[in-house]
């Protein structure tokens, strides 16, 4: 069963860091684009970050630019998301998703698997 798994997610203090982890299963994340998206309540699903399949290129929204990483672990088959300097506005349900490309993962109608979700919780 091919499937992605996210963790990591937890309660965590503004200004403070957590590491999302997206890992993967029943397939190679090597030969996949992976984005990070997320869902605050009442809210539109938001992309933030996506790293190539070919030469790990990254792309970040400008909302998570400067604050938030993501990496690469082939040998783990996983996929991080390294998040610092977070704010309560951080607070949402955190997905990833695998696809063809970056530029295929512009459009998450067209990833070909996602995660579950995580919940991260900004708060004091």
């Amino acid at each position: 069963q091919k499937q992605l798994v996210e963790s990591g997610g937890g309660l965590v203090q503004p200004g403070g860091s957590l590491r999302l982890s997206c890992a993967a299963s029943g397939f190679s994340l090597e030969h996949y684009a992976i984005a990070w998206f997320r869902q605050a309540p009442g809210k539109a699903r938001e992309g933030l970050s996506c790293i190539g399949s070919t030469d790990n290129s990254a792309y970040y929204a400008d909302s998570v630019k400067g604050r938030f990483t993501i990496s690469r672990d082939n040998a783990k088959n996983t996929v991080h998301l390294q998040m610092n300097s977070l704010k309560p506005e951080d607070t949402a349900v955190y997905y990833c998703a695998a696809g063809a490309s970056i530029r295929t993962m512009r459009d998450a109608k067209r990833a070909d698997y996602w995660g579950q979700g995580t919940q991260v919780t900004v708060s004091s």
